[in-house]
């Protein structure tokens, strides 16, 4: 497609979210976006200074999605802003952040993915748990997922480049959305074949760990109770896992539903609460689903908190 056709497409965009009053979105991405970045810094730093949470692949696998998930939404923080007023953003800032919005998601997902995975070894097999998967491992699967997560959005940016050419205009909507869109057809068939192998892979996989899981374990008994710890562990996970995937799966339907020449209410309305509101929700809720999940997590975050206020009531002492 010509070039001219992502800034007037852009154009329309903005005039439709700028007539509409659509900047209002942007008070929900700041809520969801603070309410998120407030624990898990915290809980980051938890995992990674503590030798105890450290040494453990569970909690190395966490802090890795805690932190995918604060440049997630850090970059969508920033694109949302620029886009609710219409800032002219340079293209190679423009490629880099769309760029790194997918990196980021395909990380937090691949990284749940195999925290169910995880889970299900530990259960598997509990005395060979730490012989498969030991900490120095679970770096090693962490750096893969990052190098396996960029393949996709680079390969999107070498794309962009042989779309736009020389001609690389500023515009003032910077969408992933508009960017595929402009893409030749055999080329955004190749994106949606992408699309729905990951995360038919990813759901595969995750639905055969869980009925594993549930045929070792229904012997136990921990499934007897209706509230028992496991059944509640089990819902609240398998609503996290689907908060997660569905803003990808809305995405797909929103590039299919994206008309050749022009954008309507509707599809503009539809991607503002994608990006606004469902990818938002998962990663707001994953820190304080956990913090109440793991024990040990809750105690450390508790003792960290218990030490500063400790120290600020010596010194304040002190000083009287």
């Amino acid at each position: 497609m010509n070039p001219s056709f992502i800034v007037n497409i852009s154009l329309d965009w903005y005039n439709i979210t700028e007539s509409r009053h659509m900047d209002l979105f942007l008070i929900p991405t700041v809520l969801l976006t603070s309410v998120t970045l407030l624990v898990n810094p915290v809980l980051s730093l938890c995992i990674l200074c503590f030798p105890t949470l450290r040494q453990e692949t569970r909690y190395l696998l966490l802090a890795n999605m805690l932190f995918a998930d604060m440049l997630f939404l850090a970059i969508n923080l920033s694109m949302v802003s620029c886009n609710s007023v219409g800032l002219h953003m340079p293209h190679s800032l423009c490629e880099f952040m769309m760029v790194s919005m997918v990196m980021t998601y395909s990380t937090s997902v691949l990284t749940i993915t195999l925290m169910v995975v995880d889970t299900y070894v530990a259960v598997r097999w509990p005395l060979r748990y730490i012989e498969i998967l030991p900490p120095s491992r679970a770096r090693k699967i962490i750096m893969s997922l990052w190098v396996m997560a960029a393949v996709c959005p680079v390969s999107l940016l070498v794309m962009f480049e042989a779309v736009m050419g020389s001609d690389k205009q500023s515009r003032p909507v910077c969408l992933m959305l508009i960017a595929l869109h402009s893409l030749e057809h055999k080329m955004k068939v190749g994106v949606h074949l992408y699309f729905i192998i990951a995360i038919s892979l990813c759901t595969v996989l995750i639905v055969y760990c869980y009925i594993h899981l549930y045929i070792i374990t229904k012997t136990s008994g921990i499934w007897r109770s209706r509230y028992s710890r496991a059944r509640m562990t089990l819902m609240a996970h398998t609503l996290l896992l689907m908060m997660y995937f569905v803003p990808a799966l809305v995405f797909a339907v929103e590039l299919a539903l994206l008309k050749e020449e022009s954008v309507d209410v509707v599809g503009v309305w539809i991607n503002l609460v994608n990006m606004c509101v469902l990818m938002l929700l998962p990663r707001c809720c994953t820190p304080y689903l956990y913090i109440l999940r793991y024990h040990e997590i809750y105690e450390t975050v508790q003792q960290v908190f218990w030490k500063k206020r400790h120290h600020s009531r010596s010194a304040a002492q002190s000083w009287t």
